[in-house]
């Protein structure tokens, strides 16, 4: 167990690096900046190379939705959710410090909304609560889903991260104008403990609508996968 949550803490740490990092390091450079397809393929990226690096470790939820939906799907332990659940927003939050602690370096840093999720005046398209949370819901949904049909048993061998990595991306694509993407409130929590303020006062959302959305995933998956297993 105590591999598999350390696991956890760096594949999550790397995801909130890699993926939040690239959106308050390079995605505003002039001429030069990534823009939302960089920060998008960072995301997955990170998820992909964590994938390869500890999936066989501790399968590589690095996310408290992904981890609640598997459980939910029985593909995960009871006794694992909660060791994960801590060890993924611990890992986060360090992610988040060593990025702050890079960020404030710049001689003009303003932390601005640190790449923190929200709705309303704090979305990127400043789109209200309802499409923020219907976004959200459906985003971790659809990605709980991938994940459980890219590690099935009868899924196509060694090739889960890439499926899963490009399928975060492609969310990444759709969300970000609208919440900044969530779909993990190990991401969110991370930023928003640096951010403050309405950061931490519209968190609520970004654990509600992730787990609700990777409950559904699991229920249905379970259906969809038994129904795949009986004999043809």
């Amino acid at each position: 167990m105590t591999r598999k949550v350390i696991a956890e803490f760096i594949g999550t740490f790397w995801l909130v690096l890699g993926g939040c990092g690239s959106a308050v390091l390079a995605a505003s450079i002039p001429d030069l900046g990534i823009g939302y397809i960089g920060v998008s393929l960072a995301f997955g990226l990170t998820v992909l190379t964590m994938a390869y690096t500890i999936g066989n470790i501790s399968g590589c939820h690095l996310n408290p939705a992904v981890t609640i939906g598997l459980w939910i799907a029985g593909k995960t332990n009871r006794k694992e959710v909660i060791p994960y659940i801590i060890a993924q927003v611990l890992g986060g939050i360090f992610g988040a410090m060593v990025l702050y602690l890079i960020a404030s370096g710049q001689s003009n840093f303003e932390l601005g909304n640190f790449a923190a999720n929200g709705y309303g005046d704090h979305s990127p398209g400043q789109y209200d609560i309802f499409s923020v949370l219907t976004t959200e819901v459906v985003m971790t949904f659809i990605f709980v889903l991938i994940i459980l049909g890219a590690t099935h048993s009868s899924a196509p061998k060694g090739l889960a991260g890439i499926s899963i990595g490009l399928g975060l991306t492609l969310i990444h694509l759709i969300s970000i104008p609208v919440s900044n993407t969530s779909v993990n409130p190990a991401r969110s929590t991370s930023q928003a403990v640096f951010v403050g303020g309405w950061a931490l006062e519209q968190l609520w959302l970004f654990w509600l609508a992730p787990i609700a959305g990777a409950v559904l995933a699991g229920i249905f998956y379970d259906y969809l996968s038994s129904e795949i297993e009986q004999p043809q």
